[in-house]
């Protein structure tokens, strides 16, 4: 049996084998992976030569406390769903990422992060417990006191430990949903880091948005958005369906450099020159594109490629710059160019991507040996400052940047269930596995 279960990046498209939760015990050589609702750009979420579970269907939330804000969902449960139950109790995600269009598994196994990472870090910290399915047939219990090695691979690893059957989550008391926010604009790169760390120490939020492609005294120009969740407006309703859609991909990519510098300097002209506080519904500040059905596809038939990084605080300022000035060289547009302050709030997870930096977000059009050439030359100049890539967004950095990035990947490959296997882990783990050999998957048994 197969379906079209693709990444949102689209680089890839092609009819990938399914099967059900209780294939588990029985998968093949080429194992199996869980997958959510398809939202990680790259391959995390492919296993071409095996098959994927599909955790969505029949997936429901079970309990929400309003007295304490426990929740337990299983873990194909979207967090837009959450969202629509809890808000109008008062409650909201303690983190969310870019869309709420994501599994609660997915979730987890990305240990996400948002516009709050300087308060709050990644979404793992609200996770209290798991159930973990393994291919033996067994069901554990993961939580910080109970196998809490496994609990601590399973955040970030990427669904390769276990199948996340449901899981527990605390959820934050809001007084509302919807978001004060304070935004200006910025005429050069300088102007965000001289006001970011004052930004961080107010907020609750903060993202900016980069015109990746103004240059010379302008470079790096962009609006800072800062917010906290208003005190005043009551309970909030889940958004209305998405008023707009792509309905098929473009010939060509329509998010090019013409009609990006269009783009760009109308969203630069419209940002405040001088701080400007306003309240804006919760869904346009934390999910705006979800507004847009498939607005991935105009990026035209051969998808999108997205490359986010994290490095340093010593070198952020000089470290973006360079990044920007490559894609530049490059000849590259980036349509959805993002920029935030990671905090030092420490990750559960083994192998979370977050950690004290910054952390800058590019996605270009897929062109080709063009791009994967500009895309190398990006994480030279990550590698060269001591970051790491985001592996959940990622579909071909190879195995030596994957081990700068994650240098204790081989405990995840130690603890990771032998049904279990993606595509990057294919590319990257098993590539340095095979060259320098280690321990291979404990059983089960072993891992607990």
């Amino acid at each position: 049996m197969s379906a079209q279960h693709n990444s949102w990046g689209r680089v890839t498209r092609r009819q990938r084998g399914t099967a059900r939760l209780e294939d588990l015990a029985d998968s093949a050589a080429d194992g199996l992976l869980p997958f959510g609702n398809g939202r990680s750009y790259g391959d995390s979420c492919h296993n071409d030569r095996g098959r994927l579970i599909a955790m969505r269907p029949g997936a429901a939330i079970r309990a929400f406390d309003p007295e304490t804000g426990v929740l337990t969902a299983d873990a194909g449960v979207l967090l837009s769903d959450i969202l629509a139950l809890v808000m109008p109790q008062g409650y909201f995600l303690e983190v969310t990422p870019g869309t709420a269009q994501v599994t609660l598994g997915g979730a987890i196994a990305n240990d996400v992060h948002g516009k709050n990472h300087h308060r709050r870090g990644t979404f793992g910290r609200s996770v209290l417990s798991f159930t973990l399915l393994s291919s033996d047939g067994s069901r554990t219990l993961c939580s910080t006191s109970d196998n809490q090695s496994l609990f601590a691979a399973t955040i970030g690893g990427m669904g390769l430990t276990g199948v996340i059957e449901a899981a527990t989550i605390r959820l934050m008391p809001v007084p509302s949903a919807n978001v004060r926010q304070t935004a200006f604009r910025f005429t050069s790169i300088d102007g965000y880091f001289d006001a970011i760390d004052e930004i961080d120490a107010r907020h609750e939020y903060s993202v900016a948005w980069i015109d990746q492609l103004a240059r010379g005294g302008s470079l790096g120009r962009g609006a800072l958005m800062a917010g906290d969740h208003a005190e005043h407006g009551g309970p909030a309703r889940a958004p209305s369906a998405p008023r707009l859609a792509v309905p098929f991909s473009p010939p060509v990519n329509l998010l090019n450099r013409l009609t990006l510098k269009a783009f760009n300097a109308l969203y630069y002209a419209r940002a405040p020159k001088t701080p400007e506080t306003v309240i804006v519904p919760w869904a346009s500040y934390f999910h705006p594109l979800d507004a847009i059905t498939g607005w991935n596809q105009l990026y035209g038939p051969r998808g999108l490629f997205q490359h986010q990084s994290v490095y340093p605080f010593e070198t952020g300022r000089e470290t973006t710059i360079a990044l920007i000035e490559c894609a530049q060289a490059h000849g590259a547009a980036s349509f959805l160019t993002v920029l935030k302050r990671f905090g030092d709030v420490p990750s559960p997870g083994l192998l979370s991507f977050p950690r004290p930096g910054f952390t800058l977000t590019l996605d270009f059009a897929n062109s080709g040996e063009r791009t994967l050439k500009m895309l190398n030359a990006l994480d030279a100049i990550v590698l060269k400052a001591g970051g790491a890539l985001n592996p959940y967004k990622d579909q071909r950095m190879g195995p030596e940047m994957f081990a700068a990035s994650f240098p204790n990947w081989r405990e995840l490959e130690a603890m990771r269930d032998p049904a279990l296997m993606s595509d990057l882990w294919r590319r990257t783990a098993m590539v340095l596995d095979r060259d320098q050999p280690a321990t291979r998957s404990m059983s089960t048994a072993a891992r607990l």
